[in-house]
């Protein structure tokens, strides 16, 4: 595929990725409510539907990931191969982490419904539904996310394929989630900070997303002095002498 043609499919990538976030995210939230984890698990028993769907758009947001990955890896490895190739592993892994995060809603749906009052086996099943709703998966997938980002804007902005403040305001939200990504592990944050430390990336994809969509990319120009020169062929080793009369 062309770069334009990879370029085009990131941007729709980049908005379709915002949009299954945000839906799994609001349909997670009513399939699963509640302030215990024994609530949580009484609720996804409740909203059998809604949790399959929450699946799907987990397994949707793993492929988007990945075709991510491909893409920005085929318009940034001009740039810097070996930058291009470290920030598209770290997209990968994204997607594998997502795909996790899928089969782990697969498990706790399971437990939600095998959890019967009364049965000896309810207390076990509980105590593995509150280990898995407390792990942090999304924690860290985020931060491999932070990272790919961060390298492939600077990429794309060392290209000069996005307007520069583009470029500098995708390097900024990635940093602003290196550091509170981590933090969040140690630490429990409110809910109003996560969203408001992830603003500033919603705020560069989107209009990365439109711009990569209908604007494309255009031939990457070759950067360092030097690069345009005409090459130069070996001189005839007899040319220039004098011939002897």
């Amino acid at each position: 595929m062309t770069r334009t043609t990879n370029a085009r499919i990131a941007g729709f990538t980049f908005l379709a990725y915002i949009v299954v976030t945000i839906a799994s995210e609001s349909v997670l939230g009513h399939a699963a409510s509640g302030a215990s984890a024994a609530a949580q698990l009484a609720s996804m028993s409740e909203h059998v539907a809604g949790m399959y769907v929450v699946i799907f758009l987990a397994l949707a947001q793993a492929f988007a990931a990945i075709i991510l990955a491909v893409t920005l890896y085929a318009i940034t490895r001009e740039q810097n191969r070996d930058l291009a190739i470290f920030a598209m592993m770290c997209r990968v892994v994204e997607g594998v982490r997502n795909g996790f995060v899928a089969s782990t809603y697969v498990a706790l749906l399971w437990i939600a419904i095998a959890t019967v009052p009364g049965t000896p086996a309810t207390g076990a099943l509980q105590v593995l539904g509150e280990f898995l709703l407390g792990t942090n998966g999304d924690t860290i997938t985020g931060i491999f996310f932070a990272v790919g980002n961060a390298l492939f804007a600077w990429l794309l902005l060392r290209g000069r394929v996005i307007p520069a403040a583009l470029g500098w305001l995708g390097v900024a939200s990635s940093i602003i989630l290196l550091v509170g990504l981590p933090a969040e592990l140690v630490t429990s944050l409110p809910i109003w900070a996560q969203w408001l430390m992830f603003l500033p990336a919603l705020a560069y994809e989107i209009p990365l997303g439109f711009w990569l969509l209908i604007k494309g990319v255009g031939t990457s120009q070759p950067r360092g002095p030097g690069r345009n020169i005409p090459r130069q062929h070996p001189t005839n080793p007899d040319e220039g002498r004098s011939t002897a009369a």
